[in-house]
């Protein structure tokens, strides 16, 4: 659309200018270092750092109102930048000009409501959001648009070469971060470290095809984190874990679309959430206080942080009601279908802690929760949402149990609306579902299957073997007829089909 199409008062508004004025600022000791280093860490304290913009306070010259307008109006434009999760330019990453923006068509994935069925089975109304139609199937795309644009825009500036990309990861990370460095070969190359036989075989491809070095690691993606952070702080390499804080700025733009989706208005809603490493639910509030603070939005809606019980230590640092008693845990994980949140020690932790408090004061009332699911019910309703229209992975079945047990407890009620993240898509996890239906899921996933949601193939074959086709040995047209009238039979048999008139 051409710009002298647009309203006055947005058309001075509508191709960003690079303005901002970012920096990094240490949640520990509050130090500020400058963006154009490498950093993932504060080295004065080693605590995570966040990007703040000292030009924030200029969003505000503008009104909500406008703001919205804005963003609207920007879904008229072809340009590629402007097309994905940097429509929200001044929010994420207001010093990139839009010639260093990386864009592979993440963004802006489908809000899908839950049928009439789904929900009276749940107890209200809810919708998925589906990010695993993101370009490498996953959330993670997000943030990996903005930490590889934040490398682009450095390349740009003759400010680094010959960059080298590492992270760990359950499968999702790694995929997205061999893809999108991929695109920018040979500038960047990418390396990933994956837990040993704890990533699925879909999820292993991704990094391969994409030409990453894969390196598979005795243990639990906590042992790779550590590994990727030894290599971080002794060599010259690009952490693309989301210990980096560009991550944390992409993924705020999951808060941004769905409150562009409802039409700016948060009031009633609650957003669910996996916690895995704990950067995304950082990233969702995060994203919400900055929309709430520029007026876009009137209300902070409900978030829900839900956590497998074979990997829950963030739930488990919030059981403790007094503030100044909560202490934080790591844990040991257990095998977990929600493979992706299977992670003991969540390296943003630090943020959820910081960011909650912010969140919840800001509300002016407690507005951000944790619950804890079981395995069984993390795996039942994934397959029952799938069987009602969906494309959830088994973290989007965690969100969903999620949703079920905050309902039983009062946390969400019947009038509200909620909105949850299928962070990849199914394909992704689909052994866990192949298991499950053969009943072969290991013992130590505590997960018994049931019967009503189980569905395999059936084989149907003639009674008569010599009227079998064959790639190698078609049948006559006489014997053929009779083969496609005898499985014709049988299939109208099993499905109980009346003849036609």
């Amino acid at each position: 659309m051409r710009l002298d199409f647009f309203p006055e008062d947005v058309k001075p508004h509508i191709i960003p200018k690079v303005e901002g004025d970012l920096y990094y600022k240490c949640l520990g000791c509050s130090a500020q270092y400058s963006i154009e280093k490498l950093l993932y860490v504060c080295p004065s304290c080693n605590q995570v750092l966040l990007i703040h913009d000292r030009n924030a306070s200029s969003l505000k010259k503008i009104s909500g109102i406008v703001w919205q307008k804005i963003f609207d109006f920007r879904k008229l434009l072809k340009i590629p930048a402007l097309k994905g999760i940097y429509r929200y330019h001044e929010f994420i990453g207001s010093c990139i000009p839009l010639e260093s923006i990386v864009y592979l068509g993440e963004g802006h994935t489908p809000v899908v409501e839950a049928n009439e069925r789904l929900k009276g089975q749940v107890g209200l109304r809810f919708f998925y959001k589906n990010d695993g139609q993101n370009p490498s199937a996953s959330f993670k795309d997000r943030g990996m648009a903005s930490a590889i644009s934040s490398i682009k825009y450095l390349i740009d500036q003759n400010l680094v070469s010959d960059v080298i990309a590492v992270c760990a990861s359950t499968g999702d990370t790694s995929a997205a971060a061999a893809l999108y460095a991929s695109y920018l070969s040979p500038l960047i190359k990418s390396a990933v470290l994956l837990p040993h036989k704890k990533v699925t075989s879909q999820q292993l491809s991704q990094p391969l095809g994409s030409g990453a070095h894969v390196f598979e690691i005795p243990g639990v993606f906590d042992d790779c984190m550590k590994i990727v952070e030894h290599l971080s702080t002794q060599y010259s390499v690009v952490l693309l874990n989301s210990k980096n804080a560009w991550r944390i700025l992409g993924q705020e733009s999951y808060s941004y679309e769905i409150a562009q989706d409802f039409e700016w208005d948060m009031k009633n809603k609650v957003v669910v959430v996996p916690i895995g490493n704990a950067g995304n639910i950082s990233a969702v509030m995060n994203g919400f206080i900055k929309f709430y603070e520029a007026d876009i939005i009137d209300s902070l809606p409900k978030i829900i942080g839900v956590q497998s019980e074979h990997a829950d230590p963030v739930f488990k640092y919030y059981l403790e009601p007094d503030e100044a008693k909560r202490k934080f845990i790591p844990m040991d994980t257990k095998p977990s279908v929600a493979q992706a949140a299977m992670i003991g020690n969540p390296v943003s932790m630090p943020r959820v802690v910081k960011i909650a408090e912010k969140y919840n004061s800001l509300a002016g009332h407690p507005q951000v929760f944790f619950v804890q699911v079981t395995e069984q019910s993390i795996m039942d309703w994934q397959l029952i949402a799938n069987k009602n229209g969906h494309i959830a992975c088994t973290q989007g079945g965690e969100c969903l149990a999620g949703l079920v047990k905050a309902l039983e407890i009062n946390i969400v009620h019947k009038g509200e609306t909620a909105i949850l993240d299928a962070t990849a898509h199914a394909i992704k996890f689909s052994e866990f579902q192949d298991l499950y239906f053969k009943s072969k899921l290991p013992k130590a996933y505590e997960i018994e299957p049931d019967p009503a949601n189980i569905n395999l193939p059936s084989f149907i074959q003639p009674d008569n073997p010599n009227l079998t086709p064959s790639q190698e040995k078609r049948l006559g047209e006489k014997d053929f007829q009779l083969f496609v009238k005898d499985i014709s039979e049988k299939i109208a048999k099993r499905l109980n089909l009346k003849a036609s008139l």
